[in-house]
C-alpha cells in the first residue's frame, strides 16, 4: 500500500484514491453479499466516504483490506436497519459463489440459502466472512470487533446448525 508523506504532521497517511482503486471490487462484493447487488454500489460508496472521513484513525494494526471490511460491515448494518433490507442478499452470495446451473445445483443452493437464513446474524456473519470472503479467523475477529476465540466458537456452532438444517432438509426432500 502506497503511503503519501504528510509534511505538516510528520506522519505518513494512506492515499484514499489508491485504496479505492485497489479495494473497491472486494468491498463491492462484500457489500453485495450482505445487502444485495441492487444496493451494493451505494453501500460501497458510503464505505469509502466514511473511510475518507476516518482514515486518520487507521492505526495499521490490521491490513487495510480488513479495516475496510470492518467499515463496510458497519455500513451494511446501517443500510439494513435504514432500509429494512432482508437477507435476500444471500441469494446473490450463493449465485456468485456457486458454479453450476443444473437443476441439482439450483436445488442445493436453495437448500443452503434457507439453512443460512436460519442462522443467527452472529453465526451468519462469521460464515460469510470466513467461508465466502476468505478472511482468516484473526481478520474476521478484527472486522467484527470480537476475540478470535469467539469467531472460532461461532463458526463451530454455525456449522453444527448448518449440518442439522441440511440433514433435515435432505431427509425431508
Amino acid at each position: 500500500m502506497h503511503l503519501a508523506g504528510n509534511a505538516a504532521s510528520g506522519h505518513e497517511r494512506l492515499d484514499i484514491r489508491e485504496i479505492a482503486r485497489e479495494h473497491y471490487d472486494a468491498v463491492y462484493r462484500f457489500c453485495a453479499r450482505r445487502v444485495g447487488p441492487d444496493r451494493a454500489a451505494d453501500v460501497a460508496q458510503e464505505t469509502f466516504l466514511t473511510v475518507q472521513r476516518v482514515i486518520s484513525k487507521f492505526r495499521g494494526e490490521s491490513s487495510v483490506r480488513t479495516w475496510l471490511f470492518g467499515v463496510a460491515q458497519n455500513e451494511c448494518r446501517r443500510a439494513i436497519r435504514k432500509q429494512g433490507l432482508e437477507c435476500s442478499a444471500l441469494e446473490y452470495a450463493l449465485d456468485v459463489s456457486s458454479g453450476g446451473e443444473g437443476e441439482e445445483a439450483i436445488v442445493n443452493r436453495e437448500i443452503l440459502r434457507k439453512a443460512l437464513e436460519e442462522l443467527s446474524d452472529e453465526h451468519r456473519d462469521v460464515v460469510l466472512l470466513h467461508e465466502m470472503e476468505g478472511l482468516t479467523y484473526e481478520e474476521a475477529a478484527e472486522v467484527l470487533g470480537i476475540p478470535v476465540g469467539t469467531v472460532k466458537s461461532r463458526l463451530h456452532h454455525a456449522f453444527l446448525n448448518l449440518r442439522r438444517a441440511l440433514a433435515s432438509s435432505k431427509g425431508g426432500a
